[in-house]
């Protein structure tokens, strides 16, 4: 659901871009309400995990798509949805800079669709109060699902906003996105509830131990039997492809290609390091997220 730079015009891509940062400030001034000093680690190995499940696309049976896990309800559900978004804001920034996995000019996109979305709409709504009565795994399944749809709606609209899909072709390309995200939302719940069930029953320091290896297995291993075949976005739009406009007439497209074309570092190493590199660069973005935070509520509590 990485949406590039041809996809998204400046009119849609910068006011996206701002209501990002907007909510990333939000999150930093509220998210003592629900983490903690000693959340770090498992914060930090959090993270590198949804980072490193990113990078493994699982084939949808008969349909010649992909799909991958993205995360934000299995964060928030662990972190609290504040920490959860500036995790996924660090998540798709390293993606986008170092990766050119989504593009600059549609950042504040994908950070609405995957991060906003999850952490403050579909978690607090949706998650949240089947969890109080105790019921982990459907609150996964169904927030994930929830999640994963209007996700994909707003794809829908940000592309229809920005030109690249008609209004009248908006039925059709929400169909194909719907229905393809549908069962993606449906592994993404069975695997959040899956891990949400297991950490209530490991302490603390063993689960950040465990979430840590297992990124490196995932980014180091796992990830190079990941499916080929195009992810949910692609597939809709491989199949729209005659109705598609390629926003490529800005400046400001060709200053975000330019620019992504000397930041891409990691697509230029094997792949396997570049995976491990990318891992690092999350979890240490994510490390510096927390010692700021951390610190704030040192001199809060002081004062």
């Amino acid at each position: 659901m990485h949406l590039g730079n041809g996809i998204i015009c400046p009119v849609t891509g910068i006011p996206m871009l701002v209501i990002a940062g907007v909510t990333a400030f939000y999150a930093y001034k509220n998210v003592k309400k629900d983490f903690s000093k000693d959340k770090i680690s498992l914060a930090v190995t959090l993270t590198g995990l949804v980072f490193a499940l990113q990078m493994i696309n699982f084939a949808i049976p008969t349909t010649g798509s992909s799909g991958h896990i993205v995360g934000g309800i299995l964060l928030a559900a662990l972190l609290g949805p504040y920490a959860a978004f500036l995790a996924m804001c660090a998540i798709l920034i390293v993606q986008a800079v170092f990766f050119a996995d989504g593009g600059l000019l549609a950042l504040g996109c994908n950070i609405f669709n995957m991060g906003i979305l999850a952490c403050f709409i579909a978690y607090p709504l949706i998650y949240k109060p089947l969890e109080k009565v105790n019921k982990p795994v459907l609150a996964s399944i169904l927030a994930s699902v929830a999640a994963l749809q209007i996700g994909a709606f707003a794809v829908v609209i940000e592309s229809v906003l920005s030109n690249s899909i008609s209004l009248s072709n908006l039925a059709n390309f929400a169909g194909l996105m719907q229905t393809i995200h549908l069962p993606i939302g449906f592994v993404e719940g069975a695997v959040t509830g899956l891990i949400v069930i297991l950490a209530k029953r490991i302490d603390a320091k063993k689960l950040s131990y465990s979430f840590g290896i297992f990124s490196i297995i995932f980014a180091a291993i796992i990830s190079q039997y990941a499916s080929q075949k195009p992810d949910g976005l692609e597939w809709s739009l491989l199949n729209m492809s005659d109705k598609f406009v390629a926003q490529t007439q800005w400046q400001l497209f060709n200053i975000a290609e330019t620019i992504q074309a000397k930041t891409a570092i990691l697509t230029q190493i094997p792949q396997t390091a570049a995976n491990i590199t990318g891992l690092l660069f999350v979890m240490v973005s994510m490390l510096f997220v927390c010692s700021i935070i951390s610190r704030k509520m040192v001199k809060e509590n002081a004062e």
